[in-house]
């Protein structure tokens, strides 16, 4: 009979098998996302991002110099595996499966049930926000692994704490100083990788709070330690600091072909790493807070089916189960919820990647109350029945289980917290698949081949980034100057019709303007041009000469 109260050291259930089902359910997740990779250079961000991690350059705000080193790591690393384009969608790919992996772990680490943790892995690894995160390159698969692994440190620096009694009174001040130390490690290296993460993404501010009250909650004691938190802080803010040195040494001394704004100077570097240039995006955040809520019922059930529909209760179970865990996830997807549906950019769907590991794991702790919950009905628990049929000690700590019973009912629900995902998957699958996508690399191409040499080409964000890749990643025609509107703020060139006039006459003028826009309607209005047909809606037009009167 196996008895181990809850707050023990003991290992839980399940612990024999864990890390081949994280692994196993990582690997799932790596082969969603690697089944529907895009297979090159894409458009926006990705192309952007596809060209600063092979050169080591610096991206748009804020920066993101921790993906963009890791990115130049493995765009070395995964050299065999395709060009530079193909080899920053993989890291996406392996990103999600390690993230995968960590849910998988964290949510054991909660549940103390190893299949319900699996199934929580599996789960994940469909979800479409996560799928489609791993199938491009994009800054935020890194931010959803670095969330996960955050959590999982928190989790284990909350339960060595508790085994040490660093939350009781009923240790002498040397003996919880004592046998705080393996805790302290714990949280150290959750300061680390905060800091990491805060040097990729803004979003981790959005976990402070969260972190805060649930340290406090853990260990109310830790405010009498100023030096630990003083240690704490030096290890975030020097990690977060130390990565950020990439951006003005890689648009300074060491210049990379391609550097987003002025990071070498002072201003220029708190307007990227502070995002002054969105400062403006977030609208009204206390307004319509209804129709906000629906709008993020509506996307929960986009996401997870089914399953979002008991989001409510499974958060007021890890209330019950973990209620430290659950102030410190319920803080945190609050906030970022509320930041989300009231910040105006681009794809704000990628904001939800850390708030969906943190669903997640509520659903595991529902999924393991029911378990528990039947189990005792059925007589089956070994606390509250211990005549119920046992398995031996050796058995439970590899299958994750107090009886045949209860291994039933737990393999059982965990299938059953699998058919909502199931169900959805030819769709999101569709959904997700970026494999016959080579249109950015098919309109930069024909673009660069239309211009006449040593052209100038007056680009917007989207395209500019394609012909980025092209000329700095490819080689291609280094002697067209690629002016993106980021250039022209750069390099006070004016507006878009200040630079075709400056170069009308000397050089060979190339327009691509967004449909609609009002620099679209001042250049056909004050020039005649010649239009050519593109692989996208997105045309190239040469500007031929002024319109006459």
């Amino acid at each position: 009979m196996v008895r181990v109260p809850r707050g023990e050291s003991a290992a839980p259930p399940g612990t024999g098998i864990l890390v081949p089902a994280a692994l196993l359910a990582g690997v799932v997740a790596f082969g969603l996302a690697r089944l529907t990779l895009l297979p090159g250079l894409g458009f926006w961000d990705t192309g952007e991002l596809q060209v600063v991690g092979p050169v080591l350059g610096t991206a748009h705000p804020t920066g993101f110099p921790a993906y963009v080193l890791l990115g130049w790591l493995a765009s070395i690393a995964f050299a065999p595996f395709g060009d530079p384009a193909f080899r920053m969608n993989l890291l996406s790919a392996v990103l999600v499966g390690g993230a995968t992996t960590l849910t998988v772990v964290l949510a054991h680490r909660l549940t103390g049930h190893v299949w319900i943790a699996f199934a929580t892995g599996l789960v994940m690894a469909a979800v479409p926000i996560v799928w489609t995160i791993g199938t491009r390159a994009d800054a935020h698969a890194l931010h959803v692994f670095l969330v996960a692994l955050l959590l999982v440190l928190l989790v284990g620096w909350e339960r060595r704490v508790r085994t040490a009694g660093g939350g009781s009174g009923s240790l002498s001040t040397a003996g919880r100083r004592r046998l705080a130390r393996p805790g302290d490690r714990w949280l150290l290296a959750a300061a680390l990788v905060f800091g990491v993460s805060l040097a990729n993404h803004t979003l981790t501010l959005l976990l402070a709070p969260g972190i805060g009250l649930y340290v406090l909650a853990a260990q109310p004691g830790i405010l009498r330690r100023p030096r630990f938190i003083m240690a704490l802080a030096v290890a975030l803010l020097a990690t977060t600091a130390l990565l950020f040195l990439e951006l003005p040494l890689r648009a300074g001394v060491f210049r990379a072909p391609l550097v987003y704004g002025h990071p070498e100077r002072l201003g220029g570097f708190l307007y990227v790493v502070f995002a002054q240039q969105f400062l403006g995006a977030l609208d009204q955040p206390f307004a319509n807070l209804g129709g906000k809520i629906v709008t993020l019922g509506q996307f929960s059930f986009d996401q997870l089916g089914e399953l979002s529909l008991v989001i409510p209760i499974a958060f007021v179970v890890a209330v019950k189960r973990q209620p430290r865990y659950a102030l410190l996830t319920g803080v945190s997807v609050l906030i970022t919820a509320w930041f989300a549906s009231s910040y105006v950019n681009a794809d704000i769907s990628r904001y939800y990647l850390g708030p969906a590991v943190m669903v997640l794991s509520w659903l595991a702790l529902l999924a393991a109350e029911v378990v528990e919950l039947l189990a005792r009905v059925m007589r089956a628990e070994v606390l509250d029945a211990p005549r119920g049929v046992m398995m031996s000690p050796r058995r439970v700590a590899r299958f994750g289980t107090t009886s045949p019973v209860a291994f039933v009912l737990e393999v059982t629900l965990a299938v059953a917290f699998l058919v909502p995902t199931v169900q959805a998957l030819p769709d999101r699958a569709r959904a997700a698949d970026l494999t016959s996508d080579h249109v950015a690399s098919e309109w930069a191409h024909r673009a660069m081949l239309i211009m006449e040499p040593d052209a100038v080409v007056v680009s917007w964000w989207s395209y500019s980034t394609t012909l980025w890749y092209a000329q700095i990643v490819e080689g291609l025609r280094p002697d067209v100057w690629i002016v993106d509107d980021r250039t022209r703020l750069d390099d006070n060139l004016g507006e878009v019709t200040d630079v075709i006039d400056a170069q009308l006459g000397h050089r060979p003028v190339y327009v691509v303007r967004l449909a609609g826009d009002d620099d679209l309607a001042a250049v056909e209005a004050r020039y005649d041009v010649q239009v050519f047909t593109m692989p996208t809606e997105q045309p190239i037009m040469k500007i031929l000469g002024r319109r006459a009167p």
